[in-house]
């Protein structure tokens, strides 16, 4: 839509498709937040700066909505910006010093009432899927250092309002991504990751209604930090009905030195609103993914079959031909060689940091293998873990200081290995070259690359001084560089973000992965839970799923092939589990269903999700995508367990043409969709594990 600017109040409006966010300019020269809902039709709608109540013991600037929120004066709230100049002056009041409006973006410049500091808060919109980004620029114009000590990348202020509910996704390795819902009270609501990474305990997304919100009505307010490392997302309800929502970088453990003539950029924050619940907010937020941020987001992801479950670290030449074969004979796309084919990797004790293949399991190099995959019609995949090292490997050996750690202190190990230090330019060429040279000798296709523990002791001996709190930062920053200068030399190789499971999944490392591996748990009743919270904040191009064993090693649980497949296919598909065990009937039924993903891949990756029916709630989970030009739609219903006899309920679908017709693909039965959508379809599913894919596509006159 656009921005447009109030002069005569100093303020300014985003609009987008279904929303206005205005901000202003007050008596002080304070940014102020003045308005975020549905669009106002009169120039005069929109609150004044003024408009503030100050309330006994509570000054106005304490109770402040300004949009950047420095520390400084009487302002109480999380801080957006906190700083120390050259002199331990650690006061900071920003005010207005010029705006600029370029396209769908505008900028805000404030600078400090004494000191040589400027502060660009940017705004940019994305009017299709009402959605802004936010971020942060600081600038310092004196001649003395200045220390960053907190810096977010946005504030969000929402409406004033009795009630507040946050909905936010929480977990651990193995059940990443658990949705969690709960009413705020006053005080302050922290998600959080303070391990190096995204994490496996929380996801940098947030949602927020007013408590009444469903699916499909109600405002929502919702969004996230586009980061990968040490951040912070705080939800801060004060005793005056107000809330607001700060997302940026963790300042626990950190500090930047800003030098003269330096400029300190923030990550980006994402901000939605919506009228129409739950289900439009992750429709806006996956509509955005799949236009702007995601990479490569307008090819389909193909169909993988990665080696791990089968050979474990016992990878061959020999083995790996024979599992190719299977999997070509399958229908899958890719063939990916995952751990085990470097160094002296013949466990997870030794090897990493040795980027050479490994001669006795692959004695005439990858090429031969390369070339039998690829003769079978399939690309080549293989796994790497470049940020870690292994203490026996020919690396550390090499370089022991390369990795984070505290002079004369213990170095803690996890997965018998440690974090190399990224803020280290030789570190980052040598992980740089390392994947380069592979890529480079190698017709490799597709880079799975995982990260498989958190940060521990976290110094960096030998630092520029005032600069050994860093890292968090800087380790960040040099991955995504390194990723985008190999991506910018082998644009043809696509990349999978993992860490450890889900622990590396957010809108940072989307702008550089084609997808995520969503989590080490592949048992496809814990999945549903997963992908469910999974959906709220990304698209399901960017959700890798695994069919793998029958008995699953999370649990011992055993369930059928149809379920997995099924559970699998909501998302980007892939197959972990051991060929050889497939009996040849297993091999027709599991060949079958990749030719069902691949006719209805479109609609699942590309489509609108509706979620009818969550796992927790009862013993149906209910799972829709619609085709963005509503053509076609495919539903998934899982039965866990059915109980006393009773028969499973219609399944009532949503998204649909309502007075065009659609065929049931597997009946042949036509009806409107208003009539699919009313009636619902009743299904026969029984027992244990059971499960239906339902495909309808419009009938054409």
């Amino acid at each position: 839509m656009s921005i447009f600017t109030i002069p005569e109040r100093k303020a300014w409006v985003l609009r987008t498709n279904h929303a206005d966010y205005a901000i202003g300019v007050d008596e002080s020269g304070a940014l102020q937040h003045l308005y975020w809902g549905e669009p106002l039709n009169l120039l005069d709608e929109y609150p004044s700066t003024a408009g503030q109540h100050a309330w006994i013991w509570e000054p106005e600037e304490g109770n402040s909505r300004e949009e950047c929120m420095p520390w400084g004066k009487r302002s109480f709230a999380e801080p957006g910006l906190k700083v120390e100049f050259a002199d331990r002056t650690r006061d900071l009041v920003l005010t207005f010093d010029g705006a600029g409006i370029e396209g769908d973006t505008l900028r805000i410049a404030l600078k400090d009432v004494l000191k040589s500091l400027q502060v660009t808060v940017s705004y940019r919109i994305y009017d299709e899927f009402d959605v802004i980004e936010r971020s942060v620029e600081v600038t310092n114009t004196g001649e003395g250092p200045v220390n960053i000590e907190q810096v977010m990348s946005a504030i969000w202020h929402l409406p004033v309002y009795p009630s507040y509910r946050i909905t936010y996704l929480t977990g651990h390795w193995g059940a990443e991504t658990q949705l969690r819902r709960e009413m705020l009270q006053e005080g302050k609501k922290v998600i959080e990751a303070r391990r190096g990474i995204t994490g496996h305990n929380n996801n940098p997304f947030f949602a927020v209604d007013f408590g009444d919100t469903t699916e499909e009505y109600g405002l929502v307010y919702f969004g996230g930090l586009a980061f990968s490392g040490h951040w912070k997302i705080v939800a801060e309800r004060t005793p005056y009905q107000t809330l607001q929502i700060a997302a940026g970088i963790h300042d626990f453990d950190f500090r930047w030195l800003l030098e003269a003539g330096e400029t300190f950029v923030s990550p980006v924050s994402v901000g939605g609103f919506t009228t129409k619940g739950f289900g439009d907010a992750s429709h806006k937020l996956h509509g955005y993914q799949q236009k702007h941020v995601l990479r490569n987001s307008g090819q389909l992801r193909k169909v993988l079959y990665n080696s791990w479950e089968a050979t474990s670290f016992d990878v061959n030449e020999e083995n790996q031909k024979q599992l190719a074969e299977k999997a070509a004979r399958l229908g899958v796309e890719r063939f990916v060689v995952d751990d085990g084919w470097f160094g002296k990797r013949n466990d997870d004790k030794a090897g990493l940091g040795d980027w050479y293949v490994n001669k006795t399991k692959f004695p005439n190099g990858l090429q031969p293998l390369i070339d039998d995959v690829t003769s079978l019609g399939m690309d080549f995949g293989i796994w790497v873990e470049p940020e870690m090292v292994n203490p026996d490997s020919d690396l550390y050996r090499q370089h022991p200081d390369w990795v984070y750690h505290f002079t004369d202190r213990p170095r803690t190990e996890g997965r018998n290995q440690l974090v190399l230090n990224l803020a280290r330019e030789d570190v980052q060429a040598f992980v740089y070259n390392a994947v380069d040279e592979l890529l480079s000798t190698h017709a490799i296709s597709f880079i799975k690359w995982d990260m498989n523990r958190y940060f521990s002791e976290p110094g960096w001996p030998g630092a520029p001084d005032g600069r050994d709190r860093e890292i968090w930062v800087r380790h960040v920053n040099a991955l995504y560089d390194i990723w985008r200068r190999l991506q910018e030399k082998h644009p043809h190789v696509q990349f999978e973000s993992c860490a450890g499971g889900g622990g590396r999944v957010d809108m940072g490392i989307m702008r550089f992965a084609d997808q995520f591996w969503t989590s080490d748990n592949t048992d496809a009743l814990d999945r549903l839970r997963i992908q469910w919270g999974y959906s709220h904040a990304y698209t399901a191009k960017s959700m890798v799923c695994w069919v793998t064993e029958p008995v699953n090693y999370m649990n011992g649980r055993r369930i059928p092939l149809k379920f997995r497949f099924h559970c699998a296919m909501m998302g980007t598909l892939g197959i972990g589990m051991n060929l050889n065990h497939l009996t040849e009937q297993d091999m027709v039924e599991a060949a079958g269903y990749i030719a069902q993903y691949k006719a209805i891949r479109p609609i699942v990756q590309e489509g609108l999700c509706y979620r009818l029916s969550p796992p927790e709630q009862s013993d149906l989970t209910l799972v829709q995508y619609v085709g963005r030009d509503g053509q076609e739609a495919v539903v998934f219903v899982f039965r866990h367990a059915q109980q006393f006899g009773h028969p499973a309920l219609p399944v009532r679908l949503r998204g649909l043409e309502p007075f065009i017709p659609y065929r049931n693909e597997e009946t042949g039965e036509v009806r409107s969709g208003q009539g699919w959508m009313s009636r619902g379809i009743l299904l026969s599913l029984t027992g244990d594990y059971d499960s239906a894919m339902i495909r309808l596509v419009q009938v054409q006159d």
